[in-house]
């Protein structure tokens, strides 16, 4: 079965910098679109940023565009999420997900049927 692994996030002071990775695990997998989403407490989840895999285009929430930068090594099968920075309120669970032309609709939670396990993302004040 094809399942996306994450690794990496953990705590940092304000500031700081931190960064994702999700490796995709299965004999076949091929999707057009990878997504960074967010969910911190009480709120909602929301996107972060997202990516073409074929060609490379991406897309950011306004609030992290200048600071968090989203790639691919598609030889090692993985999608990164580097994040510069940081603000306390940016504290959240991090997930990856992919969906073929799911990028197309924007930022929409519903559309991405596989998920990552979720990597927890602290910033201290």
């Amino acid at each position: 079965q094809v399942q996306l692994v994450q690794s990496g996030g953990g705590s940092v002071q304000a500031g700081g910098s931190l960064r994702l990775s999700c490796v995709v695990f299965g004999y076949i997998y091929s999707s057009d679109c990878m997504c960074w989403f967010r969910q911190a407490p009480v709120k909602e989840r929301e996107g972060v940023a997202r990516i073409y895999t074929s060609g490379g285009s991406t897309y950011y929430a306004d609030s992290v565009k200048g600071r968090f930068t989203i790639s691919q090594d598609n030889a090692k099968n993985t999608l990164y999420l580097q994040m510069n920075r940081l603000k306390a309120e940016e504290t959240a669970m991090y997930y990856c997900a992919a969906e073929p032309h799911a990028c197309d609709y924007g930022f929409i939670q519903a559309a991405f049927r596989l998920w990552g396990q979720g990597k927890q993302v602290t910033v201290s004040s």
